[in-house]
């Protein structure tokens, strides 16, 4: 971040690192422009900042006359409670981990590079449901122009890995560094733990907290001391779990630890004199508020909100909150606009 900034450019800045939502992260991109000081030391931010604006700008509207021959989207859009994305060298099984997952059809083939563009899909978690981004295998001989913009949306990171393979670690160590120059960089402390440190020069620089997903262990049982001997040899030391796209050893145990390391909330919502609708939860994190879940429900209901009604662990049935009321999870709330 340039020297001299205002408090309103702080502000602005924070507000677009915590959107999901491509219209309020150019929300926040306007903000930030129209809120940081214009002088030499500050060029090369609001160039950057311009540049992002037209990008979204231009994702948020569609395809223009003849957009019926633009290739697929190369940015997905954030859905359910978290949105996940896959990356990993070629020939990990990262796209028949996504399938096994999400029930999707991500093309899964023996050859490298078979995804080219990014696959969605939801995984369910109990009552949860986590958006994973299958994206196509990263290393230096398939460059990807597009893939620091994918990931500006995503939440975190599973780094899928055969470590049977020979080549894996040089392989890894190429992706970092093929994410690092477009300024994306995959880290070892979630949510959970506290936020990462973020250098201040660079408000665009995206931190993803990354979990190794060790694939194949049905082939590989003893993949804990690769384990050890890849963290020795490439001094990543990610949080790890061994899976197995092909038995399903791993998968259950793997979507309770993202939705429990996201701080994942769930809120339910009730009209006043029925029953709560206890199927289908609004989901928010850790800290966020009353105010938060309304905009979820609607926007016209945020704007209006004036006080909400909660049953919950941290409440008395029917306690009476303002929008700032922060929730826990399993919280019911009947909103009062």
């Amino acid at each position: 971040m340039p020297a001299n900034v205002t408090p309103a450019y702080k502000a602005a800045e924070a507000a677009f690192r915590k959107a999901r939502d491509p219209d309020e992260r150019l929300d926040g991109l306007r903000e930030m422009y129209r809120t940081i000081p214009k002088h030499k030391g500050t060029e090369h931010i609001r160039a950057d900042i311009k540049t992002r604006m037209k990008e979204l700008t231009e994702q948020l509207s569609g395809p223009q006359k003849g957009g019926a021959r633009s290739g697929p989207a190369t940015v997905i859009r954030p859905d359910g409670a978290a949105q996940i994305a896959i990356v990993g060298p070629p020939n990990s099984g990262k796209s028949a981990l996504h399938a096994r997952l999400t029930g999707s059809h991500s093309p899964s083939e023996p050859y490298p590079f078979a995804t080219q563009f990014p696959q969605p899909g939801m995984m369910p978690v109990d009552d949860i449901h986590l958006q994973l981004i299958d994206l196509p295998s990263i290393s230096p001989e398939h460059p990807i122009p597009w893939i620091g913009n994918a990931l500006q949306p995503a939440d975190c990171c599973l780094l899928v890995v055969d470590l049977a393979h020979p080549g894996t670690m040089d392989r890894v160590t190429a992706l970092h560094e093929n994410l690092s120059e477009r300024r994306v960089h995959l880290v070892d402390k979630w949510p959970k733990q506290g936020e990462p440190t973020i250098p201040e020069f660079d408000p665009f620089a995206v931190y993803l907290p990354t979990i190794l997903v060790v694939n194949k262990i049905d082939l590989e049982p003893g993949y804990r001391d690769d384990v050890e001997v890849f963290e020795e040899l490439t001094g990543y030391t990610y949080p790890y779990i061994g899976v197995s796209a092909t038995t399903g050893a791993g998968l259950d145990e793997l979507g309770h630890w993202l939705t429990d390391q996201l701080e994942v909330v769930r809120v339910y919502t009730k009209i006043p004199g029925q029953p709560p609708d206890m199927t289908r939860p609004f989901t928010v994190r850790h800290g966020e508020t009353v105010h938060d879940v309304a905009r979820l429900v609607h926007k016209d209901v945020a704007r209006g909100l004036k006080y909400a009604r909660v049953w919950g662990k941290a409440s008395f049935d029917g306690q009476q909150v303002g929008p700032d009321h922060e929730v826990v999870d399993g919280d019911v709330l009947e909103l009062h606009a």
